[in-house]
C-alpha cells in the first residue's frame, strides 16, 4: 500500500486565454473489454480477427425468444478489478436496458448497468514524476455489452456490419473529473491499462479497440475547481463536453488541448459552450461535432425484465480476494525496499507485467537484484528494442540471462566477456557456463600471469610511465592495455590494484 502522504500532487495545467487564465478539468470513461473466452450473455467466442459474424450467437443476433444467460467469469473479473482498484463491491447489484439507435446492435438496445453497478467507489494513484503523484477517484465499475462494427467503405451505396464484437463484455470504468491536464489524463490510462494488465482482467490492446476511452473536459477560471469539491456544484467546472472513443495515449492528451483552447476561444468571445458529444480527427489535429449529449433520461433506461438481479455473496468475493496477484505499486515497492533497486529501475521493470516477471525469474537465477536490473533493462531491453522483439520473444531466457550474471559473480568472466557471452547466447543459444569452458573465455584471476603482462606494458611504455606518476588518473591507460592483451580475460580488479603497485601510486 502506498502512503498517499509521501506524495506531493502536481499543479494543475493552466492555459493562457486572450483575456484570462483558464484550468481544466477532466473525467475519464474507459471502456475496457473483459478478457474472457465467451461473451457476456451468450457461449460464443470473443476471438479477434474472426471471419465476420462468425462469432456470433442466438442471443447476440436478437432472434426471437433468446434470452441473455450472465457469464459468472466476467462477474468475477468484474469483482476481480474493483479489488485491484480499492473499490467498493456491492453485492446485489441490476441490469438495465439502455434504449438508443444501435445500427449494430440487433436487439436495439444495450444491456448495462446505472442505476446499481457491480463496483462502487475506488481510486487510482497515477505517479506524475519522482515524488509527485495525483490521486484520481474512481466513481463506478459497471458491466455492459459491446456493441459491432458498422463497415462504409466497402460499397459506394450501402454499409455492411460484423457482429463479432456484439454481446461482449465491457467494463466501464468511470473516473470522477479529478484528472487537470492532457499529460495526467494520458498517465491515467496507462496506469489503469497496467493494473487491468496485472490483474489479467483486460489485455489492454488499445489497438484492437480493447480497451479505449472517452473523454469529459471543460475549463473553469482557477479557484473553481476547490469551489466544486468545497460544495459539490458541479456549475463551478463549466459545460463539458465528450470525445468518443479515444484509443491512443498521444491522441488523447492532443484532443483534451485542442477542445480546451476551443472552449476558451468561444467563452472569451461571449459565447456559450454547448454540451455536445464529439469526435477527434487526428489527421487536422481537431474535435468536431458528433451529437448533442444525451444525458441518462434521454436512453430511457428501466430494469431489464430478462435478467434478475445479480446477489454475489461475500465469500466468493473473499476468495477472489485472496488470489489476488502483487499489483504494480505493490511489486515496485518491493523492489526499492528489498532489491535495493533505484525508484526509476524498478518503475521500468514493473511498466508491464511480463517484463516484471522476466525479470524476478532472472534474480531467481543469479541472486543479484541490481546486477540483474542493470542487465535486463540496458543489455536486453535495449537489444529487443534495436531488433523489435517484444519481452515473449526473447531469444535469451531468465535462465540464460541468470547463468551469466552468475558467471560475473562468480569472477569466471569479466563484464567484457559477459557482453561477448550474451551475444553468444542470444544468436546461438546454449548454457553460458558449458560455452564459457568450451570456448575457453574464462577470466584470467592467475596473479603470476597478470604481474607478468603490467611489466611488459610498463617496459614497453616508459614515457607514459612518467606521465602516470605526475597524473595518476593517467593510469587506467596501463589496466586497459593490460585486458586488451589478455583479450579481455584478465581481471580488471586485479589488473587496478597491481598497476598501483608497479607504479607506486
Amino acid at each position: 500500500m502506498l502512503d498517499h502522504l509521501a506524495y506531493k500532487a502536481p499543479e494543475p495545467k493552466v492555459i493562457a486565454g486572450a483575456k484570462a487564465d483558464w484550468e481544466l478539468v477532466i473525467g475519464l470513461e474507459v471502456h475496457a473489454q473483459v478478457a474472457s473466452n465467451a461473451k457476456l450473455f451468450s457461449g460464443a467466442s470473443t476471438t479477434f480477427g474472426a471471419e465476420p459474424n462468425s462469432n456470433v450467437a442466438f442471443v447476440d443476433a436478437a432472434m426471437p425468444g433468446m434470452l441473455p444467460v450472465i457469464n459468472e467469469f466476467c462477474v468475477a473479473q468484474a469483482v476481480r478489478t474493483g479489488l485491484g482498484l480499492k473499490a467498493q463491491i456491492n453485492l446485489t447489484s441490476a441490469f438495465d436496458r439502455k434504449n438508443y439507435f444501435y445500427p449494430d446492435l440487433p436487439q436495439g438496445y444495450q444491456i448495462s448497468q446505472l442505476y446499481h453497478p457491480i463496483v462502487g467507489e475506488g481510486e487510482i494513484i497515477v505517479d506524475m514524476g519522482p515524488g509527485v503523484a495525483r490521486r484520481v477517484r474512481i466513481e463506478r465499475i459497471h458491466l455492459e455489452q459491446d456493441a459491432g462494427k458498422s463497415i462504409h467503405d466497402m460499397d459506394p451505396n450501402m454499409s455492411f456490419v460484423d457482429l463479432n464484437r456484439t454481446g461482449v463484455a465491457l467494463m466501464e470504468i468511470v473516473s470522477r473529473p479529478d484528472i487537470r491536464g492532457p499529460e495526467e489524463a494520458a498517465a491515467y490510462v496507462a496506469k489503469l491499462r497496467q493494473i487491468l494488465r496485472y490483474l489479467g482482467t483486460c489485455d489492454g490492446n488499445m489497438q484492437n479497440g480493447n480497451l479505449r476511452c472517452d473523454v469529459n473536459v471543460s475549463v473553469c477560471r482557477p479557484g473553481a475547481y476547490e469551489r466544486w469539491q468545497e460544495t459539490g456544484d458541479f456549475g463551478h467546472l463549466g459545460t463539458r463536453c465528450e470525445i468518443k472513443n479515444m484509443n491512443s495515449m498521444r491522441f488523447i492528451q492532443q484532443a483534451i488541448e485542442y477542445e480546451a483552447r476551443r472552449q476558451i476561444a468561444i467563452v472569451e468571445d461571449g459565447g456559450t459552450v454547448v454540451q455536445e458529444t464529439r469526435l477527434y480527427d487526428p489527421d487536422k489535429g481537431e474535435t468536431r461535432s458528433m451529437r448533442s449529449k444525451e444525458e441518462a433520461h434521454d436512453y430511457r433506461y428501466f430494469p431489464c425484465p430478462d435478467l434478475l438481479p445479480l446477489e454475489i455473496e461475500q465469500a466468493w468475493v473473499d476468495d477472489i480476494a485472496a488470489s489476488m496477484p502483487e499489483l504494480p505499486d505493490e511489486k515496485k515497492a518491493r523492489f526499492v525496499s528489498d532489491l535495493g533497486l533505484s525508484e526509476y529501475d524498478a518503475g521500468v521493470l514493473t511498466a508491464e507485467v511480463e517484463n516484471a516477471d522476466f525479470f524476478e525469474a532472472v534474480v531467481a537465477a543469479c541472486g543479484d537484484g541490481k546486477l540483474a536490473a542493470n542487465w535486463v533493462i540496458n543489455e536486453l531491453f535495449g537489444r529487443l528494442k534495436k531488433e523489435g522483439h517484444e519481452i515473449g520473444d526473447s531469444p535469451v531466457t531468465p535462465a540464460q540471462l541468470g547463468g551469466i550474471i552468475a558467471l560475473i559473480k562468480a569472477g569466471d568472466i569479466s563484464g567484457k566477456i559477459a557482453k561477448d557471452l550474451f551475444e553468444i547466447v542470444w544468436t546461438e543459444g546454449g548454457d553460458p557456463a558449458a560455452i564459457v569452458e568450451a570456448r575457453g573465455m574464462k577470466q584470467v584471476t592467475d596473479l603470476s600471469a597478470i604481474e607478468k603482462a603490467v611489466d611488459d606494458i610498463i617496459a614497453a611504455n616508459p614515457a607514459q610511465v612518467e606521465k602516470a606518476k605526475a597524473n595518476p588518473k593517467l593510469a587506467g591507460w596501463f589496466t586497459g592495455q593490460v585486458i586488451k592483451a589478455s583479450g579481455g580475460k584478465a581481471n580488471p580488479a586485479a589488473v587496478n590494484e597491481i598497476v598501483a603497485k608497479k607504479l607506486g601510486l
